[in-house]
């Protein structure tokens, strides 16, 4: 895995990667640095069902805002699944917990095996792009405890696209990039700034209005703020002029 270093590589104008584009902060910000890292982009978004589906719209405005027209967004119907209150909007999203209680066990807003869902899917879309990177904005430090977003995780999945795919047995998996894994969310929002992402076109909150506004309670809300807090930053998402 490659972290973040906020330097574009300059070397190679002709690489190509795959992003996967949620439209929320940590995606949009992966997606910028591999653009800066000289990394021509398509985007991948998924409709899986998710009841705060403000996010794909966020993701065709972050796309758009960052020049990438190779934007492919598939419905992948996890809802029929169940087992996750991102998904069931009968079941109330966890709010209003403190920074011990985020981040320790799995909490109800996990979504069974979607990462590996998601990666499987950008992982067919890079071998018919021929991209050699998977560029992901999955986070172990400031997040809600998913298994899914740790290092040893992203690892075993490297593995595996070496052994499941023609360009893998061929020895040209795509690497996967996650470039943002081991920075806090204070740290992701300084980079992104320095990029000269605009978040207020990004989309965080587990359990949006109807306008979208942010609902500030539930742990995506909370570790989002507590990071543009510790960055000294304004979160533009947040202007309550934004949703008049």
């Amino acid at each position: 895995m490659e972290r973040a270093s906020g330097k574009s590589s300059g070397s190679d104008g002709g690489k190509r990667g795959v992003v996967l584009l949620s439209g929320g902060l940590d995606s949009a910000t992966a997606a910028a640095w591999a653009i800066g890292q000289g990394y021509t982009l398509a985007a991948l978004s998924i409709d899986y069902g998710q009841r705060h589906a403000v996010e794909l719209a966020a993701a065709r405005d972050v796309a758009k805002a960052l020049g990438i027209t190779d934007h492919v967004t598939l419905r992948v119907d996890l809802a029929a699944f169940g087992g996750s209150t991102l998904v069931d909007a009968a079941a109330a999203v966890p709010k209003g917990r403190t920074d011990t209680e985020i981040g320790t066990g799995i909490p109800s807003t996990y979504v069974p095996a979607r990462n590996t869902v998601f990666l499987s899917l950008a992982l067919a879309l890079a071998e018919t792009r021929g991209a050699e990177a998977i560029v992901l904005g999955v986070n172990a430090i400031d997040y809600s405890g998913y298994p899914d977003c740790r290092p040893e995780y992203l690892a075993a999945f490297q593995t595996l696209a070496a052994l499941a795919t023609k360009i893998g047995v061929e020895g040209h998996a795509p690497r996967l990039l996650a470039p943002l894994v081991e920075l806090s969310k204070a740290e992701i929002i300084r980079l992104g700034h320095s990029l000269g992402l605009d978040y207020g076109l990004t989309s965080s909150c587990y359990d949006p209005g109807p306008r979208g506004e942010p609902c500030g309670e539930c742990d995506s809300c909370r570790l989002r703020a507590a990071g543009f807090a510790a960055a000294g930053l304004e979160d533009p998402r947040t202007d309550p002029a934004r949703w008049r």
